[in-house]
């Protein structure tokens, strides 16, 4: 262990990816940074753990897709700083119907970013993936930066290259007490601990933190089923074999998503991307299984070399904003605790870049990015944050 240090430059509670981020650039950035994880790691108990997660940069915003250029530079710095593959290409296919709106904002952010894509009409569609079964008309776009992210090795990589820059990990160490001031003061089931400024990136416990601090967020925590379904030929939804990863816009009310087969030999991942409400503490009860038939009709009626029930099944929890927007601010009123929250089942593949923005509000330097999306003042009756 460590020696116990009087006082830190940053503490971060929550060693997801996205504080796993925020103290990396801490500490690259030479500041002595502490970072705190309620469980004994590695674990699988919150939002960050998993083999894979899709990386992209089709997205409707501007903001995002500009963020994630910088986002594939710095996963790019790590794989290399590493020595350890975290990315494979294998692009990313976005079905909906001729006239979906959010398909057509995509392009259009696509097109004025200057993002290399491919829009293919559904003859296009069934000649190039026929072992998608395409049954209203529906037309595609390709966005060729897509592929898929090696999660749990991207966790390990980064906790080992906060320890090797001069940080500190401590895991099953839950924060019972924060007490703001100069120095902020955290308190663990451990032991105490003194900071110039604190980031909290808790996912499902975010609130739990923040109470005591006089603020509760908009959060919802979901709990989401993660679906791996067998191929009747295996290989054949491949990336060798050319199979992108895709997501279905027009499964209404919320998308599908699915990566090529990979992790487990001759399974593929397709989820639904959405859940039901759950207690994070609670998460292991049983819950209702509706997004595991809409999940079952769509594999039946969209992906016939796939057998129509999942084989494994594991859990995974969103804590999800209203607007599915992050919360990227300050306390509204203590400006050296910075809060990193709610990243609604998206914000795995932004990491980088979130880690970044969390260390500049953390050290009080400007943002790179425009945060105006990202404010919790945008929420009614939270106050205006110091921004």
């Amino acid at each position: 262990m460590a020696a116990q240090r009087d006082l830190w430059d940053a503490i971060v509670i929550g060693a997801g990816i996205q504080g796993c981020f925020t103290a990396y650039h801490l500490a690259k950035h030479r500041k002595q940074v502490l970072l705190l994880e309620q469980f004994f790691l590695p674990h699988s108990r919150g939002s960050s753990h998993g083999q894979s997660r899709i990386i992209r940069k089709a997205y409707a915003e501007d903001v995002y897709t500009q963020m994630m250029d910088e986002c594939y530079q710095i996963w790019a710095q790590l794989e290399q700083e590493a020595g350890i593959q975290l990315h494979r290409q294998t692009e990313l296919l976005l079905l909906g119907m001729k006239e979906n709106p959010e398909l057509k904002t995509i392009q259009a952010t696509l097109s004025r970013q200057g993002i290399e894509h491919q829009c293919l009409s559904s003859e296009e569609l069934k000649e190039r993936f026929p072992n998608i079964q395409f049954t209203g008309g529906e037309v595609g776009l390709l966005d060729k930066t897509g592929g898929v992210l090696y999660a749990d090795k991207a966790l390990r990589v980064l906790q080992n290259a906060i320890c090797q820059l001069g940080g500190t990990v401590r895991d099953g160490e839950k924060v019972v007490e924060i007490r703001p001031g100069l120095p902020v003061v955290v308190k663990t089931t451990s032991g105490s601990y003194q900071a110039k400024s604190l980031v909290i990136t808790a996912g499902p416990w975010t609130n739990q933190l923040l109470h005591p601090l006089g603020i509760q967020l908009p959060l919802q925590t979901l709990l989401i089923n993660v679906c791996y379904w067998r191929e009747k030929v295996p290989g054949s939804y491949s990336a060798s074999r050319a199979f992108p990863c895709f997501l279905g816009l027009d499964q209404a009310p919320h998308h599908i998503y699915g990566l090529p087969s990979g992790e487990y030999p001759g399974l593929v991942k397709v989820c639904y991307h959405h859940g039901n409400s759950v207690d994070p503490e609670k998460r292991d009860c049983p819950t209702a299984v509706s997004d595991i038939q809409v999940l079952c009709r769509f594999v039946r009626d969209h992906l016939p070399g796939l057998k129509p029930e999942p084989d494994i099944m594991e859990r995974c929890m969103y804590t999800n904003t209203p607007d599915e927007h992050f919360v990227l601010d300050r306390h509204p009123k203590y400006d050296n605790i910075v809060i990193g929250a709610g990243f609604s089942g998206h914000g795995f593949k932004l990491s980088p870049v979130v880690g970044k923005i969390l260390y500049e509000l953390s050290m009080k330097l400007t943002p790179s990015y425009d945060l105006a999306l990202f404010r919790i003042s945008r929420f009614p009756g939270l106050g205006k944050a110091h921004l």
